[in-house]
């Protein structure tokens, strides 16, 4: 904070010298302003240096909007970060720097709003409440074993629709998601089949599948659905939202990244959900992930090596090959 003051003073004293009325001296000035000669000249011969970082600031900021405007998702630091590293050729940019200059130029990410139907499955109290399996040991057991499911509302053109999702708590990956205008059961009921249809190959009698107490999950027709595809059921315990945590910040991310502002009805919204996804699922790059997007993952834990390694390594070579021509 003394030396930004210090730096003020010097940029106005210089500005003074500059104009033709000036009639003070350098140290008048210094004397006013309360610095030293020294330091005022020390300040001058950095000039240089400063217009260089400043020059170098602004590049590296172009980058940094880049990677923040990706597929049209809002990104924070660390998103950022990540998707510099998979540009070809990768940018390495520690958090430190993204973070000031996202300071710096005023590039700020939304802010989360509270979800109204959270609200009101709270408020419906049912007795077909499962035991919590989960016990938010939500990697313990590998992909595919632990899988979250939830429903969140999404806003658009003052109205609202409402989308169910089931994700796989080790992998991040969103297995199957129902976008309905309604709040009707039968989306949810649709989701499990969905992703029965898409992933089942991958499931086992062990695969738990764990909700809150909304009511969608402690209807008769979604304990049934559960218990005919072989899975096991699991809950929340009352008004934890902890005990769901990963489905919560996936709603939470998803909700921070996505503009519905220009959506005029549910056909429009739903594309950009099935955007959102094939985004979130192929190329949203997570810190938790190894750096990896869901779906990297999952290849990289059934067939090993390392996707982001190979990559740099690949972009190095190729800049040395270059260099050497």
């Amino acid at each position: 904070m003394i030396m930004e003051k210090s730096n003020n003073r010097f940029e106005i004293i210089h500005e003074t010298i500059q104009k033709s009325n000036n009639q003070l001296s350098v140290r008048m000035l210094c004397e006013i302003a309360g610095v030293s000669r020294s330091g005022y000249y020390n300040w001058v011969n950095a000039e240089e240096a400063r217009l260089k970082k400043e020059e170098q600031d602004r590049v590296d900021f172009e980058l940094i909007v880049l990677a923040y405007n990706h597929r049209g998702y809002d990104k924070g630091a660390k998103g950022i970060y990540m998707q510099l590293l998979h540009m070809n050729p990768p940018v390495i940019m520690n958090l430190k720097k993204i973070r000031r200059l996202m300071k710096k130029y005023g590039l700020i990410c939304g802010i989360r709003k509270a979800n109204p139907y959270r609200r009101m499955a709270k408020a419906i109290k049912t007795n077909n409440v499962a035991a919590n399996l989960v016990k938010r040991e939500f990697e313990k057991y590998g992909p595919r074993k632990i899988l979250l499911t939830d429903i969140t509302y999404i806003p658009y053109n003052g109205e609202f629709c409402y989308l169910s999702t089931i994700l796989d708590a080790f992998t991040k990956q969103i297995l199957s998601y129902v976008l309905s205008e309604s709040l009707e059961v039968d989306f949810v009921l649709e989701t499990v089949n969905m992703m029965v249809e898409k992933h089942g190959i991958a499931l086992s009698t062990d695969t738990i599948i764990h909700s809150d107490q909304g009511c969608h999950y402690t209807s008769c027709s979604f304990i049934q659905l559960v218990k005919d595809k072989g899975l096991r059921q699991s809950m929340s315990r009352r008004g934890n939202c902890w005990d769901n945590a990963p489905q919560e910040s996936y709603f939470g991310h998803m909700k921070d990244e996505l503009n519905l502002k220009e959506c005029l009805d549910f056909e429009e919204v739903k594309q950009e959900i099935n955007d959102y996804m094939d985004y979130y699922n192929n190329y949203r790059y997570q810190w938790d992930l190894n750096k990896m997007t869901p779906v990297e993952y999952r290849i990289y834990l059934l067939e090993g090596g390392q996707p982001l390694l190979n990559k740099i390594i690949k972009a190095e070579s190729t800049t040395v090959q270059s260099a050497s021509l």
